[in-house]
């Protein structure tokens, strides 16, 4: 039995008819994608494609459409059905390319404002919270179950506890962009690096949220980043296998993707980076503590000198008792 382009690909599809997140987008995409990686297909492969794809391009948006007609447009082996439902030409050799009109020069725009440096943002994420309030945030989310997390981050919408600063547009993108590419490629590693360096997270903290079973915190993670929905789901398709092949579990986390509110992912945000300074000041108050108590300690239980400083020593007898 030939082995599906797509585990469980049927299962989301038929999901996504039902009331809530709409992932057919997704799915397409992610389709083109895997099928344009390789340079040539059997028959049983073509043949499934051309089935799930013609089901899906009737049922996205235009702007999906686009992206992957432009995908496939330049790809040498496309189904010919595919082509000629997407409105594309088949290639031969030896055929002219029109050229297009000249376009107009635009006028120039004006400078965008500079983005900030890394030392900058750095500088700027200062505490949002106090450190023991933010270390009982942080325990309590990564203790808690699915249901009971999902409870956490409406909550946190309606506290007074002040959020992080959001992150700027031109560095969130930038990270967007990396961190899909590390995750089509499975690279954990440069993954939680940039996701640690984006949001100012110590490694510690960035290794807990990708290593985290349940995936809402890389779903805070990404919305405190203003990540596209497409692009999430997108990453929770290649980079995490044990949440990609389980519908319900794809269909749960998107659908808390859509409903999570940015203030709750930037509070907690502010939870994650305000709970190291609260283990790091545990840390060295505990150190410094008996540092302190041992050098008091050692203090009161010194002897004093018989002889003063300053005082003159007593001069020594000879053998009949005569001073020298």
């Amino acid at each position: 039995m030939t082995k599906p382009l797509f585990p469980a690909f049927d299962g989301l599809i038929t999901l996504s008819r039902r009331e809530g997140v709409d992932i057919r987008p997704t799915l397409l995409r992610v389709l083109t994608d895997l099928y344009v990686q390789a340079k040539s297909h059997s028959g049983d492969e073509e043949r499934q494609f051309v089935e799930l794809a013609s089901r899906l391009i009737d049922q996205v948006d235009d702007a999906t459409r686009a992206a992957v007609k432009a995908r496939l447009a330049i790809y040498p082996a496309t189904p010919a059905p595919i082509m000629q439902k997407l409105g594309l030409l088949p290639t031969h050799e030896g055929r002219r390319i029109p050229l297009a009109r000249e376009i107009p020069a635009l006028p120039a725009a004006p400078a965008p404002d500079r983005t900030p440096t890394d030392v900058e943002l750095r500088m700027s994420a200062n505490m949002a919270m106090q450190p023991k309030d933010a270390a009982e945030i942080h325990d309590m989310f990564f203790r808690a179950t699915a249901s009971e997390r999902a409870l956490i981050l409406h909550n946190l919408a309606q506290t007074p506890l002040k959020a992080a600063p959001r992150i700027p547009t031109a560095r969130a993108t930038r990270a967007i962009q990396t961190l899909e590419w590390a995750a089509y490629a499975e690279d954990t590693e440069s993954f939680t690096l940039e996701l640690g360096e984006s949001l100012i997270l110590p490694s510690r903290v960035a290794a807990q949220i990708v290593d985290d079973v349940g995936g809402e915190a890389l779903a805070v993670a990404a919305r405190a980043l203003d990540m596209p929905s497409p692009n999430f789901q997108r990453i929770l398709l290649f980079f995490k296998p044990e949440i990609g092949t389980s519908v319900n579990t794809v269909y749960r986390l998107s659908r808390l993707y859509d409903r999570l509110s940015d203030r709750s992912a930037l509070v907690m945000l502010a939870a994650w980076r305000g709970s190291t300074l609260a283990v790091t000041r545990a840390k060295y108050q505990s150190s410094l503590y008996d540092g302190e108590r041992q050098r008091a300690r050692s203090g009161a239980s010194q002897p004093r000198p018989a002889v003063q400083p300053g005082a003159i020593p007593p001069m020594r007898t000879g053998t009949g008792g005569s001073e020298r």
